[in-house]
């Protein structure tokens, strides 16, 4: 065991404060991970305030980590120390189901081990990347390629495939239009992904206050949802629409928006439940969806492809006493467009 500081919530609702944690020690197919970088996710917060419900406590959030390998148990094969990796929303799942034999490990059956808030499979608690260090097994890191900055790749560990995977999976490429709810942590990256996977993207947001933005970071078109004429010009306009808020839609509203056989994905994930008229997908055969995270091999597809194309997240890099500032930010949208940590200042 190792003793590693830490910024944890000792409670739900409670301002985070640093402590410190005990790390498992280094196992025969661990990884040790000197964390460098890590994201704040709107998914922590929901956490830390028991938003989706019962949480375990003293919670350190954090499922965007990047970092470099201090360490490898004896049974390591794809990693070395040295090595630029990263650790995303899942540490571990039962690998026997046809799920994860599928690689949809974030669908795990017996469901996945999350990377905090959750309890692995040796009954001890997990804790995220608020902190200097973390173990992980070797299935579940991925490789941050050489062209990412460490600190801009962090996001990409949820932001970039909780965007990513959808997109893929509804076979969004050339000739296709696409529509991305909301233009925050997620949303942003899901502008660059889709238009760099060669779609005409279009950015629906509350109002036009990042349209400037919106549109140099890859977007053709950015319309304010707040205008009533935003619905009439749009009817029947999208492929695909990727919704990032959490907060509830009128799903009605914006179905409408999509063609006939269009999909309406879901990925932020309110913590209340919404309401929909059943007409509003058996008129034109359309499919209303949702999508979580991605499988290991898909996240490491991912980061290739941002890598490949050029891009990380958009950040601002805080110190860890700014974290309970950067949370109420969040939740204003006074984030442009990802707050990431630099665990040195933990």
């Amino acid at each position: 065991m190792t003793t590693v500081a830490a910024y944890a919530a000792p409670a739900a609702k409670a301002p985070l404060e640093r402590t410190t944690i005990e790390r498992r020690a280094v196992r025969e197919f661990d990884v040790l991970i000197d964390i460098k970088f890590a994201g704040i996710c709107h998914s922590d917060i929901h956490q830390a305030r028991e938003g989706w419900g019962e949480a375990i406590f003293p919670m350190v959030p954090g499922h965007e980590i990047a970092g470099i390998v201090s360490e490898v148990g004896p049974g390591v094969t794809q990693f070395a120390v040295g090595d630029r990796v990263g650790v995303g929303c899942m540490v571990d799942s039962c690998r026997e189901c046809d799920n994860c034999k599928a690689g949809l490990e974030q669908y795990c059956t017996g469901g996945h081990v999350g990377t905090y808030n959750a309890v692995g499979k040796d009954g001890e608690p997990t804790y995220g990347g608020y902190s200097e260090q973390v173990v992980v097994d070797e299935n579940f890191v991925v490789r941050i390629p050489d062209g990412l900055k460490l600190d801009e790749a962090a996001p990409l560990l949820c932001a970039g495939i909780t965007t990513y995977s959808p997109l893929k999976r509804w076979n969004v490429g050339p000739g296709k239009k696409v529509a991305v709810v909301g233009f925050g942590g997620l949303g942003h990256m899901g502008v660059k992904i889709a238009h760099a996977l060669g779609a005409e993207v279009t950015v629906l947001s509350q109002s036009l206050r990042k349209q400037e933005d919106g549109l140099k970071l890859g977007a053709d078109h950015y319309y304010a949802t707040s205008d009533p004429k935003t619905f009439e010009e749009l009817k029947g306009t999208f492929d695909v629409i990727l919704s990032t808020v959490s907060a509830p839609l009128n799903l009605d509203a914006y179905l409408s928006l999509l063609k006939s056989e269009g999909a309406f994905v879901n990925v932020g994930a309110p913590e209340e439940p919404v309401s929909l008229n059943l007409f509003s997908v058996i008129g034109g055969g359309k499919t209303l969806a949702g999508s979580m995270i991605g499988g290991i091999a898909e996240t490491q597809e991912m980061l290739d492809f941002c890598a490949e194309h050029g891009f990380g997240a958009e950040i601002e890099l805080i110190d860890a006493d700014q974290i309970n500032d950067a949370y109420e930010r969040v939740l204003a949208s006074d984030v442009r467009y990802r707050f990431v940590i630099d665990t040195a200042t933990i």
